[in-house]
């Protein structure tokens, strides 16, 4: 099992250096620079300089190798738009509030999501089963970014302000009214998705032998469901959880700005439109680190909760 980490977090490493690779590349092959916008309003002289400061003036390749040495010393860069500013700053300071959203919609998805489907599955064709499959049919059709805004205009300017962000320290009735809205609209996809593959999965094992040979022993229902229908029912979720988390967290730009949450999503948008460089590679590769390490914690979840996957990871080492 270290062996088949240690491997994951390989691939880890190398994706993360594939992705940053083609970001940076990718980002300076755009016509003009950093400078454009303070080349029309500056001396020629003042725009080199901060060619110079920069470090814009260097081929890209020379670039490239710097940007992986500070890298290496845990220093992401200091922002073009906001000189003094570093990237390490931002993170530190705007990913909690990214982060509380985030996980806040994740775990609302899975327990709405997992106990709508579980009920789907036990009452099929009652009144329980057709409500979960519209509201999972609405929360794939609908976007967030959609359903944000009917709950901004149905929902919002009563008790639940339709933007801000509740300040360190608040209390908790008072986070509650500012991130109950957006983390509703961030969490609408993971409950219809969560919902259908659950349903999907429960159904799937309520029709197996073991489920048959459970009741002939004279367990009672709640006992087949606890020992027998949860546990493999809930493995398949655990390949669509990872993916959800990662982009849950780290992909509700638009949640974010709607709802004018002081988040890393929203720098991110903001900086890709100022060209501001740093902060563009600093928030893609963070960001790519979160997805890519939540991947590699599914696959190792994966294999410790399906002995399946890990008599297969110990018969290819045997195979060697």
């Amino acid at each position: 099992m270290f062996k088949y980490i240690l491997k994951k977090v390989g691939y880890l490493v190398v994706t993360l250096w594939i992705i940053l690779t083609a970001t940076f590349f990718m980002m300076y092959s755009m016509p003009g620079d950093a400078t454009q916008s303070s080349m029309k309003v500056l001396p020629e002289a003042v725009a080199e300089n901060l060619k110079a400061k920069w470090g814009l003036d260097k081929p890209v390749g020379e670039q490239y190798v710097i940007y992986l040495q500070n890298l290496a010393k845990g220093e992401l860069g200091e922002s073009y738009t906001t000189p003094g500013l570093t990237a390490n700053t931002i993170i530190e300071e705007r990913f909690p509030a990214s982060l509380q959203l985030g996980l806040q919609a994740v775990v609302l998805g899975l327990v709405l999501g997992i106990l709508l489907g579980i009920l789907a599955a036990l009452h099929r064709g009652r009144w329980i089963d057709f409500l979960t499959i519209f509201i999972a049919i609405l929360g794939v059709s609908i976007p967030s970014f959609v359903f944000a805004a009917l709950l901004q205009k149905y929902a919002a300017g009563g008790y639940f302000p339709i933007v801000g962000w509740a300040v360190s320290g608040s209390s908790i009735a008072d986070q509650f009214k500012y991130t109950a809205l957006p983390t509703l609209s961030a969490a609408i996809g993971g409950i219809a998705t969560y919902s259908r593959f659950m349903r999907s999965s429960v159904l799937d094992v309520l029709n197996n032998d073991y489920i048959l040979l459970a009741k002939s022993k004279g367990l009672s229902r709640f006992q087949i469901i606890r020992r027998h229908v949860m546990r493999n029912a809930i493995t398949p979720i655990i390949t669509i959880v990872a993916p959800q988390i990662a982009g849950v967290v780290t992909g509700s730009f638009v949640i974010e700005r709607m709802f004018s949450i002081p988040g890393l999503g929203r720098y991110y948008v903001d900086s890709v439109n100022g060209r501001d460089y740093p902060m563009i590679l600093a928030t893609t590769v963070f960001f790519s680190f979160i997805f890519i390490f939540c991947m590699v914690v599914m696959d190792v979840l994966y294999a410790i909760v399906d002995p399946r996957v890990r008599k297969g990871i110990i018969e290819g080492k045997k195979e060697r």
